[in-house]
């Protein structure tokens, strides 16, 4: 969230480049079989939904703009919150990132109109007529934003970026003499009536999300110095003068070396910020308590001590409460929180997810997309929790896949829930095989959410699995203490979780428990090449972008300022923390038949450890095989690779768990 006011839920884990092992080829006679049925339709609902990025309500609450995915790119569409929609385009392929000026008259946006791939800042009247331009850079940029006054528009910027921002896109090969090329995301500005960009944030920090201050005369941003994709754990919050002239920032938070801050929002009053800081692996997968600190500086306060849920998102819209977006129970939910007693009102609440929205000036009215397991995503607006649907993209698509049930269950004192996904046209008179499927993470939460493109653990059910779907200690949705019950303890009490919970599922449906398999990709990936050295239960096992290694995965992965906060130090100062939690230390345990899948550009989850897990399974004797990806990286871009993960893990599961 780069924007004050604008509601977002993000929901993976955190160089070395070997030569492919296997590269994805055209799907094998199993694999086209494995389409054919029941997973070609899966396959056609996946990537037959419209999807949507985000949903933006004017500040006057009278029209809403969204951004929706198409195959060659992304669009944007703006209605009145009773009318026709219609298109406002630069003509553009890839067009995103929209804000609204305060007085809801013009709408700024980015498109590669002028260069295929070159996103720019264009402006155009909410009512209609053509476009502006007003940004000829080049680079990679983002999240533009309106000062409160109307005549400057903010944006976050890399100069002659060579790639989007983030860890999940695949990393460049490096060759020669290995340096860290630093590339810093920058805030900038430019005035909405045309001029030269300027940025206004050191040239040695990269920006991650600011918001402006209700005066317009300052930003707060969340930054670090040095690699971006690596130091967003720690990250401080710092004050920006607007104007620019010095570059001065002034740190006004530091979070603990345990902790990750995110969304920093003002008080309306301009005297306080709020955001929210707890353990989290990844970046825009947010989840924590609320604070605030004063925007001169000093002591930061928690203002939801003891939650039972983790905040995702929030907002400052007036007075003394702050409203803000909750996870719990694997669920989603709106509540308030008042700044002053600490006292929580939750306004809605619910299965499936609230994503991508805005709010109104009046604090009220507000858009989201809505989506779940059963319903396919739409743009909602509304007053919170009174939504009305106002497009109907998806209309007539109906889920491919089974009912889905919130099952609960106990495990050391703990309360737990998860996800079991039903067999299409299930028979209660059968039994059937399940797949567990670990969410990435750890700091994450599986919702009931429209699955995805890279969802193939969810399209099972459409093949005649159950698919169960945990969220074990680590996980968001039960409180911070909850989140942090992994720390230095991987592989141990969220692996009995994930396994109780596998006992609660035989409980509750019929399930053959001599047919059970695993699979996850990220920290998903990770407890699968886990749980095969750890237990025989399961007959076979996909590891998407897996960890097998702690120890050598320290010195390969791009982002290892994530492993401190979660393991106490670091590889070099307590080996046996990080030995004590790889799968390869077990190794010699592991029986189950494993396919094992990886982009060769990973910067997350590098190949090699991919590639030491396959070799140490073929070298005693166990089943298994290895799919390296080429030029992926942790998230599949290439809708083919994509389509192959699914038909892969399909294909294996049925050879495995069918011939039982």
């Amino acid at each position: 969230m780069h924007k004050a006011g604008r509601i977002a839920v993000a929901i993976t884990f955190a160089f070395l480049m070997l030569p492919p092992l296997v590269l994805a080829q055209p799907a094998s006679p199993a694999h086209a079989k494995a389409a054919a049925s029941p997973m070609g339709g899966v396959i056609n609902t996946l990537f037959g939904a419209k999807t949507f990025d985000q949903a933006a309500i004017s500040p006057d609450g009278k029209q809403v703009a969204w951004v929706e995915n198409t195959k060659s790119g992304s669009a944007i569409f703006i209605s009145a919150v009773a009318g026709t929609p219609r298109r406002i385009t630069a003509g553009g392929q890839s067009e995103s990132a929209v804000a609204w000026s305060a007085d809801s008259k013009q709408i700024a946006f980015l498109s590669d109109a002028a260069a295929p791939g070159q996103a720019q800042v264009y402006v155009v009247g909410a009512a209609g007529g053509p476009p502006r331009k007003l940004t000829n850079v080049k680079g990679f940029l983002a999240a533009p934003g309106w000062s409160p006054d109307g005549k400057t528009i903010a944006f976050l910027f890399i100069e002659n970026a060579e790639r989007a921002a983030g860890p999940l896109v695949a990393e460049k090969a490096q060759t020669g003499v290995i340096k860290e090329a630093v590339t810093e995301q920058r805030l900038a500005l430019v005035d909405a009536a045309g001029g030269k960009v300027r940025q206004i944030s050191p040239a040695d920090m990269y920006v991650y999300e600011y918001a402006w201050s209700p005066d317009g005369k300052s930003f707060v941003i969340t930054a670090a110095n040095g690699n971006g994709d690596n130091n967003w754990y720690v990250a401080q919050i710092y004050t920006l003068d607007a104007g620019g002239v010095s570059m001065r920032m002034k740190s006004i938070y530091t979070p603990p070396v345990d902790s990750q801050i995110a969304v920093p929002a003002w008080s309306p009053d301009g005297k306080s910020v709020a955001f929210i800081s707890g353990i989290m692996s990844d970046e825009g997968s947010v989840g924590g308590d609320i604070f605030v600190v004063p925007a001169e500086g000093g002591e930061a306060r928690n203002i939801t001590p003891g939650m039972k849920a983790s905040a995702s998102w929030l907002t400052w819209p007036s007075g003394g409460k702050v409203l803000f977006g909750e996870d719990v129970d694997g669920e989603s939910g709106i509540a308030t929180v008042d700044v002053a007693s600490g006292s929580i009102q939750t306004l809605t609440h619910g299965p499936g997810v609230l994503a991508g929205g805005s709010l109104a000036a009046d604090g009220k009215t507000s858009a989201v997309i809505r989506h779940s397991l059963a319903h396919p995503p739409e743009v909602w607006t509304g007053a919170i929790g009174e939504w009305k649907q106002i497009t109907s993209r998806n209309a007539g698509l109906k889920p491919a896949w089974g009912e889905a049930k919130s099952i609960h269950w106990q495990s050391d004192g703990f309360n737990l829930q998860g996800w079991l996904l039903y067999p299409v046209d299930f028979d209660p008179a059968k039994k059937y095989p399940m797949v567990v499927q670990v969410h990435g993470g750890p700091s994450s939460m599986q919702h009931s959410t429209w699955p995805g493109v890279h969802s193939f653990g969810v399209t099972l059910s459409a093949a005649g699995y159950f698919v169960f779907m945990p969220n074990p200690r680590g996980s968001f949705g039960e409180g911070e203490a909850f989140t942090r019950a992994n720390v230095k303890d991987f592989g141990y009490g969220d692996f009995r979780d994930i396994m109780t919970g596998v006992d609660q599922a035989l409980k509750e449906a019929p399930i053959d428990e001599h047919r059970l398999g695993i699979t996850g990709w990220s920290y998903g990936g990770y407890m699968t090449m886990w749980a095969v050295t750890q237990t025989n239960r399961f007959a076979a096992a996909v590891a998407g972008a897996g960890l097998a290694n702690f120890q050598s995965y320290y010195g390969e992965n791009q982002i290892d300022k994530w492993m401190v906060p979660f393991f106490g130090a670091s590889v070099y100062d307590d080996p046996q923390v990080y030995a004590k939690s790889s799968p390869i230390t077990f190794i010699k345990n592991a029986k189950t038949p494993t396919l094992v899948l990886v982009g060769d550009s990973d910067g997350e989850c590098p190949t090699p450890q991919s590639y030491e897990f396959w070799h140490a399974l073929k070298t005693i004797g166990t089943e298994t095989e290895l799919v390296v990806y080429q030029h992926e990286g942790h998230s599949f871009a290439d809708p083919a690779h994509q389509r192959d993960v699914i038909e892969r893990v399909a294909a294996w599961f049925n050879q495995k768990l069918r011939q039982k």
